[in-house]
C-alpha cells in the first residue's frame, strides 16, 4: 500500500505492505525505497514492512531549509512511525540510512528493537572524507545531480557484479535522473556534519546486524569490523566479493540474513 503525509511541510511518501514484526529499511545516498524491492518481494510474507522515500528521494519533497542534518531524517521516520501507528520496529538501513538509523535509535530508544547497519558505519567522516565530499557538492552544482550520479553509482558496485549486469547498473544512474542538485548537496552536507555513534552500538543491550561487502570502499570491511564488537549482540556477515550495493549485489542472501536477523 502506497502512502503519504505531511512532514515539515513537505509530503513524504511511503510504502507500507505485510503485516506482524514492523520492520523499516532506510535507503542510501542516491537511492529512493525502490531500491529495496528484491528485499520487500521476500520480507512481506514474513514481517510488516515500511520503505520510505527519504526526503528528496523518489516521490517524497525536499525539507527545507540549508542546515538539514541527519537528525532531521531520523525526525522524519519518528513522524511516519506515528502516522503508522507503530510504537516500536526493527531499523535497518543502508549507507546513509544507516546513519539515519543510529540517530533514531538516540534519539527515540524506546521506539527501536534491533537495528542493522547494511553496508553502513557509526564512525563520523574523517577530514579527507568531508574534503572529498566538498568537493562533490560543488560538481553537483557546476554539472548537475543526474551526470553525478551516473559516475559515482557504477563505483559502488564489486568488479563481478560491475562486469555481468551494466544493464542493472543502468537502470539505477537512470533513476538517479529524478533527484535534485539541492537533494543531493543536502544529503552530502548532513552527512559531513553527522558526529561519531559508535557510543549508540556500545550504549544498551540492542541486536544489532552488521552486513558488509568485501569490495565494498565507500564502507570498508575493516572500518565496519572495529565496531561489530561494540555492541553486546552483534549479527556479523560479510559478503564475498560484494560492493556497497549488498541489496542488489547479493540479494538473495541478504534476505535471508535479514529474515534470520529479523525472527530472532
Amino acid at each position: 500500500m502506497q502512502k503519504d503525509f505531511d512532514f515539515r511541510g513537505s509530503i513524504i511518501h511511503y510504502q507500507q505492505t505485510g503485516s506482524g514484526q514492523p520492520v523499516v529499511l532506510l535507503h542510501g545516498f542516491g537511492e529512493d525505497g525502490q531500491i529495496w524491492n528484491e528485499q520487500v518481494a521476500f520480507l512481506r510474507e514474513h514481517c510488516m514492512l515500511i520503505v520510505p522515500d527519504l526526503p528528496g528521494s523518489g516521490e517524497s519533497g525536499i525539507l527545507q531549509g540549508e542546515e538539514t542534518g541527519i537528525g532531521d531524517y531520523a525526525d522524519c521516520i519518528h513522524a511516519l512511525l506515528l502516522q503508522a501507528g507503530i510504537d516500536q520496529c526493527i531499523l535497518l538501513g543502508h549507507s546513509m540510512g544507516g546513519y539515519i538509523t543510529l540517530a533514531f535509535a538516540e534519539k527515540y530508544p524506546s521506539m527501536v528493537k534491533a537495528i542493522g547497519l547494511v553496508n553502513s558505519t557509526a564512525f563520523a567522516d574523517s577530514e579527507e572524507k568531508k574534503q572529498t565530499r566538498l568537493k562533490a557538492i560543488d560538481t553537483i552544482g557546476n554539472y548537475g545531480a543526474a551526470a553525478f550520479l551516473k559516475t559515482t553509482i557504477p563505483t559502488l558496485f564489486g568488479k563481478s557484479f560491475k562486469e555481468n549486469h551494466p544493464d542493472k547498473i543502468d537502470i539505477l544512474v537512470k533513476a538517479g535522473g529524478k533527484f535534485t542538485e539541492k537533494a543531493l548537496q543536502q544529503y552530502y552536507r548532513a552527512m559531513m556534519q553527522r558526529p561519531d555513534r559508535t557510543a549508540i552500538l556500545k550504549s544498551n543491550d540492542l541486536p544489532v546486524l552488521f552486513v558488509m561487502g568485501t569490495e565494498d570502499n565507500a564502507a570498508p570491511m575493516k572500518d565496519v569490523l572495529q565496531q561489530a564488537s561494540l555492541p553486546a549482540k552483534s549479527y556479523i556477515y560479510i559478503l564475498e566479493n560484494v560492493g556497497h550495493m549488498s541489496m542488489w549485489e547479493a540479494a538473495a542472501e541478504l534476505n535471508r540474513i535479514l529474515l534470520v536477523f529479523i525472527n530472532q
